[in-house]
C-alpha cells in the first residue's frame, strides 16, 4: 500500500471504480481504492440486473441516467479500452402500465424534452415488434394461479436507446482502465476507521492497523457504508438499509420467439430482460413488498431465492409469454440494494465532515448512474470538467437536501 494518497475510495464496485476512473481522467491525483473482498463485483454490482433505462420521476434523474447510459453505449470510447469485456446490448426498454392509456403518451412528451427517444406502442405495434409478448392489461393471479380471459387495449412506452450490459464484465473493464491510469486498487483490505484531526479527514486506518494519510475519503461501500458512517461523529439524518433482492434466470425455450426487450411489466409486478444473446431470461420483481427484507449483516444473508417468490414471478412471466412451456430448470441468486428509506434516492457529495464524501444509498439505481455519479464527484473534487460530464446540479442528490417527495417509494421511482 502507498504511504500517502490524495484520495481514498472505499469500495471497488461499479460506483467506487467509476469515481476513481473519473477522477483519474482529469487529474494527477494519487488515488487509492480499497476493497474488503478479494475481487471486484463481490457485492451489489455482481448481482445487479444492470438494466439501463432512462425513465424516472424527476427530470434530474432522467438526465443522470441518460448520461450514465451514454457512457455504457460508448463503452470502448469511455474506458479507452480497444477490446472491452463488456458490450452494451441494445434491446430497448418496454414499460407496460396496463389499463392506464394516458401515461405512455405523457411520458413520451416529457422524455423527448430531456433528449430521450421513445415510441408508444399499441397492441398491433407491440406484436409486430415483439411477437412473443402478450399485450394483456389484466394482472395475473400470482397467488392462486387462476386463469383469466386476457384483454388488450393498452399503450406501452418503449425507450429506444435502453438496454443492458454485463455488470461483472463492466466493472472488470473499469478496473483495467483505472490501473492503466495509475489508480492503485487494493483487494482484501478492510477500512476500520476514517481518521480525523481538528474536525477534518486525515486518512483511514485498516483492520490490520495500517494508516493511510489522505485529505479526501470517499465512502462508496454500498451495503457496508453504515459501518463507515457509524464510527464518525458527524450528523447524518438518513436511514440506509441493506435490503435483500431476489433474481431468477431461466433458459429461453424455442417456443418463445426473439426479440425479447428489457421489460418493466407493472401489470404482472415483474421485470425481465434477455441474457447471453437471448439464450436466457433474467427475471425479478417491481413490487414494493419485495424491497423490504432488511439484511442485518451484509456479509451473511440468504443467497437463494424463496420458493414462493419463484412461483409467483414465474407465473407472471408465463402470463406475459403465453407460449412459454411449464418446464425447464430455474436458477437464481440474491443481491442487495442499499435503500434510502427517506426518499429512495442516492446521497452524493460532501458531508458535514470536511474531506469526507459519500456516494451511497442508491436504492437499486446505482449501476446505470455510476459513470454520471463519478463525474459529479470528480467535478466536485477537481473543479475540472470534460465534454461528456453530466450537467445535473450537484445539490440535487446532496446530503443536506430535503427528502424528495414521491407518490410511491420504490426502485422504479
Amino acid at each position: 500500500m502507498k504511504e500517502t494518497a490524495d484520495v481514498v475510495v472505499i469500495g471497488a464496485g461499479i460506483m467506487g471504480l467509476s469515481i476513481a476512473y473519473q477522477l483519474a481522467r482529469r487529474s494527477r491525483l494519487n488515488i487509492v481504492v480499497l476493497e474488503k473482498d478479494e475481487r471486484v463485483a463481490a457485492g451489489s454490482t455482481g448481482a445487479s440486473s444492470s438494466i439501463l433505462r432512462h425513465r424516472y420521476s424527476f427530470d434530474e434523474m432522467v438526465q443522470l441516467a441518460r448520461d450514465g447510459i451514454t457512457s455504457y453505449r460508448e463503452w470502448s470510447r469511455f474506458t479507452r479500452l480497444a477490446r472491452p469485456r463488456a458490450e452494451f446490448r441494445h434491446a430497448g426498454v418496454l414499460w407496460m402500465l396496463g389499463e392506464d392509456t394516458a401515461w405512455a403518451d405523457k411520458e413520451q412528451h416529457r422524455l423527448a424534452e430531456l433528449e430521450v427517444e421513445t415510441s408508444v406502442l399499441d397492441d398491433t405495434a407491440l406484436r409486430q415488434r415483439f411477437p412473443s409478448l402478450n399485450a394483456c392489461v389484466i394482472a395475473p393471479d400470482v397467488v392462486a394461479g387462476k386463469a383469466h380471459l386476457c384483454r388488450g387495449g393498452g399503450r406501452h412506452l418503449l425507450e429506444i436507446d435502453g438496454g443492458y450490459i454485463d455488470p461483472v464484465a463492466a466493472v472488470e473493464d473499469l478496473l483495467e482502465a483505472c490501473q492503466r491510469e495509475s489508480v492503485a486498487v487494493r483487494f482484501g483490505v478492510t477500512v476500520a476507521k476514517v481518521l480525523t484531526d481538528d474536525e477534518k479527514v486525515t486518512g483511514i486506518a485498516t483492520a490490520d492497523g495500517v494508516e493511510l494519510p489522505a485529505p479526501w475519503v470517499i465512502n462508496a461501500a454500498g451495503p457496508w457504508c453504515n459501518r463507515i458512517l457509524a464510527q464518525l461523529d458527524v450528523p447524518f439524518p438518513w436511514t440506509l438499509t441493506p435490503t435483500r433482492i431476489q433474481v431468477l434466470y431461466v433458459d429461453r425455450p424455442h417456443d418463445v420467439q426473439l426479440p425479447v426487450p428489457v421489460c418493466l411489466d407493472m401489470v404482472g409486478g415483474i421485470y425481465f430482460r434477455p441474457q447471453n444473446r437471448g439464450a436466457q431470461i433474467v427475471l425479478g420483481s417491481t413490487l414494493i413488498d419485495d424491497e423490504r427484507e432488511v439484511v442485518e449483516n451484509p456479509d451473511n444473508f440468504q443467497r437463494k431465492p424463496d420458493t414462493d417468490f419463484e412461483t409467483a414471478r414465474l407465473h407472471a412471466l408465463h402470463h406475459r409469454f403465453p407460449t412459454w412451456p411449464y418446464r425447464g430448470k430455474v436458477r437464481g441468486y440474491c443481491g442487495m440494494y442499499t435503500v434510502n428509506q427517506e426518499d429512495f434516492h442516492p446521497l452524493v457529495g460532501a458531508t458535514a465532515l470536511p474531506g469526507f464524501i459519500v456516494a451511497i444509498g442508491f436504492s437499486g439505481h446505482g449501476f446505470k448512474l455510476a459513470p454520471a455519479i463519478g463525474s459529479l464527484i470528480a467535478q466536485l473534487l477537481t473543479g475540472g470538467s470534460l465534454g461528456d460530464d453530466t450537467r445535473v446540479p450537484p445539490g440535487f442528490l446532496s446530503v443536506d437536501r430535503t427528502p424528495l417527495t414521491l407518490a410511491t417509494k420504490s426502485v422504479l421511482a
